[in-house]
């Protein structure tokens, strides 16, 4: 049996279910974030309900949650057993074999899911494993799922990554001072806050002129160690980097966006799998892709000082009356130590579909 899964083998008493699907959104989420497939766990339940094995997805390329989970147990020994997974078994082939056909060879008796496949293409699972005669319930936890892989599947609606903008500015909105200097605005808490987020997506993504000027890591740090996920940096404009540059560095490979083309931009990070972008500017860049409509999440770290001047987070947005201002929703407001954080979205498009 997994190892991690020792203490658990009471997680189907309860609520029915639920306790075992809340196991699985705890597993799905050791696995990447921001990349081209959701975030997936599973646990594997015998008749009596006890933890045969668990498993999540690692991955593109790596086996998916439900086969992770059925190779940790011996052959026959998933006969009659229940899966409990976060989402739907796929029922194609891609990289692995579809997962509903691996649960039937098993001879798994129930499954149990918390959300459809939102993906057309690797949809069919619930179909075909009903007509192996597999029991499936749908449904448990679904919201928790659902949120748990929100901008993977926005990025299937929109054709493109879903993208977060990030800032952090003083109260009357200047993201640094008249001579340039910006380190630190906010305090050790917030910025703990900004690498945790830069963690949850799958590019980092600055302007060459802010590699220049600033040198940024583009790491997603905790302390002085890196975090187990690094988004890729991602370098948007005509100016290269110089050879010693800290992005040289990264844990990733820099991807060169040669263009000052937000929705080039985009295009050129989602052909490599990503599908969330950590947009961290600056001005220049954040304020490019707010004027084409393309952020979906604003982020705002607002720290208790003023600082005057012209440095503000944003340029001209194409806002020439208060009647075309760009509303946004309000969704989450947090203190970090002295500071705040303001979380809204945009008022069209996938705030509208997830609201």
């Amino acid at each position: 049996m997994d190892t991690a899964a020792a203490g658990t083998g009471a997680l189907a008493t309860g609520a029915r279910f639920e306790g075992a699907m809340r196991r699985a959104l705890e597993l799905a989420r050791r696995g990447p974030s921001g990349g081209a497939n959701p975030q997936v766990g599973c646990v594997l339940l015998g008749p009596g309900g006890d933890v045969l094995a668990e498993g999540w997805h690692r991955g593109a390329g790596t086996p998916h949650a439900e086969a992770d989970a059925l190779a940790k147990v011996p052959e026959g020994a998933a006969a009659g057993a229940t899966a409990v997974v976060t989402l739907e078994p796929c029922d194609h082939t891609g990289r692995t074999g579809p997962c509903s056909v691996a649960l039937i060879e098993a001879g798994v008796a129930r499954v149990v899911i918390a959300q459809p496949d939102p993906n057309p293409l690797a949809a069919g699972g619930v179909e075909r494993l009903r007509a192996a005669g597999v029991a499936v319930e749908v449904g448990v936890l679904a919201d928790e799922a659902a949120a748990l892989n929100e901008r993977w599947a926005a990025a299937l609606r929109l054709g493109r990554p879903w993208v977060t903008a990030k800032w952090a500015s003083s109260l009357d909105g200047r993201v640094a001072a008249a001579d340039g200097t910006s380190r630190w605005i906010t305090g050790a808490a917030a910025r703990a806050d900004v690498h945790r987020r830069r963690a949850e997506h799958g590019a980092i993504v600055v302007g060459s002129g802010t590699v220049l000027a600033d040198d940024p890591a583009l790491t997603a740090r905790d302390g002085d160690g890196l975090l187990p996920h690094q988004p890729r940096p991602v370098v948007v404009g005509l100016r290269e980097p110089a050879p010693d540059a800290a992005v040289h560095a990264h844990p990733q490979p820099m991807l060169r966006v040669r263009s000052h083309d937000p929705a080039a931009a985009l295009e050129a990070i989602a052909a490599t799998g990503v599908t969330s972008a950590f947009l961290e500017g600056g001005p220049t860049l954040v304020s490019a892709f707010l004027a084409a409509d393309l952020v979906d999440e604003v982020l705002v770290f607002l720290a208790p000082t003023l600082l005057g001047g012209d440095r503000l987070a944003t340029l001209d947005l194409g806002v020439p009356t208060i009647g075309a201002q760009r509303r946004l929703a309000l969704r989450e407001v947090h203190r970090l130590g002295d500071d705040l954080l303001v979380v809204a979205r945009a008022t069209r498009g996938v705030a509208e579909r997830t609201a």
